[in-house]
């Protein structure tokens, strides 16, 4: 079998090209250069994606003795996740860049040029698994629950399933990867990962959110629409957020306050006490299958839900009413965010994912439906 190997030039997927080429497949390894940005050097970089990363990535091909490539997608990712990411936080949403990269970039541009140039499948380094079920392939969580990234890959469609392989998903340690590494004298075997947003160097996303947004004066008000504060910019604030609110009087009842809502076109940051982030229900029409789903997600079925990477998952009920994907959580959740992706579960299985629009606090009063059952909106 043809396998593109993408190499972002760390650890985890020096290892899955290496597994690749154990096994007997004709591998060729290509790094993403994604940015064309000053600062991208590990010295002043967190993320991913680096000069310095290219260099590894090419040494490591080097040692497995495979072809290596640099693809210039810097175009297409400014468009498809940058530009995505700073229109999100201007509509007062909170994205998740590495999910829309995965989704358009990774395993949509880049397997869509490696079919084309007549490879069978493209590996990475993400720790999750492909299984093949009764309806074919589906997507589940890694062995290695600690790592798992299937959060990040529930964008995925079936079709695009057919032609990735994670190599890593059933390893059940990254220090076991770390250990393989070393034996196979690959030189990111000590590497440490990369952490925050691959196209913000400095991880002060506040201040180039800024840079791209600039200032719009607005208030800061509570529930009730009374002005509490001022501040420079709604894109400074988030769901959840406590820090940094800079209100000049205590609530009544002296207990902080929190970020409730965001409100772009009015300037308006809405905030309050931290039982009223609770929410019994999301809901999303921006949404996908992990290959083909139960067909009781038309009439309701129990899942779990996970709406952050590294979040836990929770039970919850989903429907398909009307195009939109509707989440009934069995307990609410507290700082779910319009933005944010809703990644469905069936055991280990990820069914798909929707980009939540709109969330229902757990304390708004019961609407009855058109068709007379009771439908809480």
């Amino acid at each position: 079998m043809r396998v593109l190997a993408a190499m972002s030039g760390g650890v985890d997927s020096s290892v899955a090209a290496a597994r690749m080429v154990g096994a007997g497949h004709e591998v060729v390894g290509v790094h993403l250069a994604l940015s064309r940005a000053r600062g991208t050097l590990r010295q002043g970089s967190r993320g991913c994606c680096t000069i310095e990363d290219a260099t590894d990535a090419q040494r490591v091909c080097a040692r497995l003795g495979i072809p290596f490539y640099v693809w210039d997608f810097s175009e297409r990712f400014r468009e498809d996740v940058v530009g995505d990411f700073i229109a999100e936080y201007a509509a007062g949403r909170t994205p998740n860049p590495c999910l829309r990269c995965n989704e358009r970039i990774k395993f949509a541009a880049l397997l869509e040029k490696a079919l084309a140039l007549g490879f069978d499948a493209v590996c990475t380094g993400h720790y999750a698994r492909v299984v093949t079920g009764p309806d074919g392939p589906e997507l589940h969580r890694a062995a290695a629950w600690a790592k798992d990234q299937s959060y990040v890959l529930g964008v995925l469609t079936g079709e695009q399933l057919e032609h990735a392989i994670f190599p890593l998903g059933d390893t059940p340690s990254k220090r076991l990867v770390r250990e393989e590494a070393a034996r196979r004298g690959l030189e990111t075997a000590s590497k440490p990962d990369s952490y925050d947003i691959c196209f913000i160097p400095d991880g002060d996303t506040a201040g180039w959110l800024g840079e791209h947004l600039g200032s719009a004066r607005g208030d800061i008000v509570d529930r009730e629409g009374r002005v509490l504060g001022h501040h420079e910019g709604a894109h400074r604030y988030t769901v959840g957020q406590r820090r940094g609110l800079h209100i000049g009087r205590p609530a009544p009842d002296g207990r902080p306050r929190y970020v409730l809502e965001v409100r772009p076109v009015t300037h308006q940051v809405v905030v309050g006490p931290r039982e009223a982030l609770a929410v019994r229900e999301l809901a999303g029409r921006r949404h996908s299958w992990a290959g083909r789903p139960p067909a009781a997600v038309r009439t309701g079925l129990d899942v779990d839900v996970q709406v952050r990477a590294h979040g836990d998952p929770v039970p919850a009920r989903v429907r398909v009413d009307d195009g939109e994907v509707i989440v009934r959580l069995r307990d609410p959740l507290v700082s779910v965010a319009p933005g944010q992706s809703a990644v469905l579960y069936l055991g280990d299985r990820v069914l798909g994912q929707c980009t939540i629009d709109r969330t229902t606090p757990a304390d708004a009063p019961a609407v009855p439906s058109p068709r007379g059952s009771t439908h809480e909106s």
